[in-house]
């Protein structure tokens, strides 16, 4: 029996979508791969943006493995409690600590509660997952990032100081996420019967 070739599904956090960032740019490489659209209108919401995700599942026949970046980890997370949609796997690229304050220029905490996002979901995932974390984000400290990471059920990868793996941070390309896909999709492969 052959495994199908899990389809990318890209997951974009609050500024949807950046032409220059690693993102955009994996999903431009990789072939067949697919990106959760753009939300028009309610763009703070949590709940539209769990929507948006589904949708985009639902158009997808086969395993898929979702690559997820800043708040797309945190719609990810948000998903994963109330959908059952099988997930061959997830990459979870630093995700923010919407608990803590946010810097100038993001939502406040209290505009995060209003809009859905916390708390934060801290069950374990129902599908493999790695957390890529930077020892500089700042968007989140390490340690809190380790917490969610062990709470979901994830394997930690930390990245080093990559700020938060944008491209305010020097992270248009970003040859590594192709790196966690392989794996994740490996892991997918190598559960698939064997025949002979």
């Amino acid at each position: 029996m052959t495994v199908a070739t899990p389809t990318i599904l890209i997951v974009p956090g609050l500024r949807d979508h950046v032409a220059d960032h690693w993102q955009t740019r994996l999903e431009n490489a990789l072939p067949g791969s697919r990106s959760v659209a753009p939300l028009e209108r309610d763009k703070l919401s949590c709940a539209a943006r769990v929507a948006a995700l589904d949708s985009a599942l639902a158009r997808i026949e086969g395993p898929v493995v979702l690559v997820a970046h800043s708040a797309g980890v945190m719609i990810v997370v948000h998903w994963a409690q109330c959908h059952r949609r099988e997930i061959a796997g997830a990459l979870l690229a630093t995700p923010p600590d919407f608990e803590a304050p946010m810097p100038d220029g993001y939502p406040t905490r209290e505009t995060l509660q209003q809009n859905g996002w916390l708390p934060t979901p801290r069950a374990k995932l129902p599908f493999p997952s790695i957390v890529a974390a930077s020892t500089n984000d700042p968007l989140a400290r390490l340690d809190r990032v380790t917490e969610l990471a062990n709470d979901w059920g994830s394997q930690l990868v930390n990245l080093g100081a990559v700020g938060h793996l944008n491209p305010a941070a020097g992270y248009g390309e970003w040859p590594r996420a192709q790196d966690f896909i392989a794996e994740l999709t490996g892991a997918l492969h190598s559960e698939a019967p064997r025949r002979g």
